[in-house]
């Protein structure tokens, strides 16, 4: 993602930041190979932000992004969560990202937590 956002506009979590409390994370398998990866942090106990989510290029047009979104929204409502919030970029290269988005019920927002308003980003968020 830093290669794709500017400085100051990146909020992908590092690997150290995806083991910390708060965070949990899910990978789709085909075996031994990842396929792709998603996350959720909490943000109180009844909201929680979607983070990481990401498919292997080279698995891309799959459907993985959409069935790791709803494993996420599903799981989201076990846990307790009442509300899923995301930031993804606005350039053209994040528009995949966004129509999933927008097909699996999220709607855009204004910043959420500790996010402010930012040209680079997009918010969205989803009742559950």
């Amino acid at each position: 993602m830093r290669a794709i956002s500017p400085p100051g506009s990146t909020h992908a979590l590092e690997l150290s930041s995806l083991r910390r409390p708060g965070v949990t994370f899910w990978s789709a398998r085909e075996g031994d190979t990842v396929l792709g990866c998603a996350a959720i942090k909490e943000i109180d106990l009844e909201h929680a932000e979607v983070k990481s989510m990401r498919t292997d290029p080279g698995h891309k047009n799959r459907g993985i992004a959409s069935q790791l979104l709803k494993h996420i929204i599903g799981e989201s409502k076990l846990m307790g969560y009442t509300r899923l919030s995301l930031e993804t970029g606005s350039a053209e290269f994040f528009e995949p990202a966004r129509k999933l988005y927008l097909k699996h019920g999220f709607a855009y927002c204004e910043p959420f937590a500790e996010y402010r308003k930012d040209p680079n980003s997009v918010f969205m968020t989803k009742v559950l």
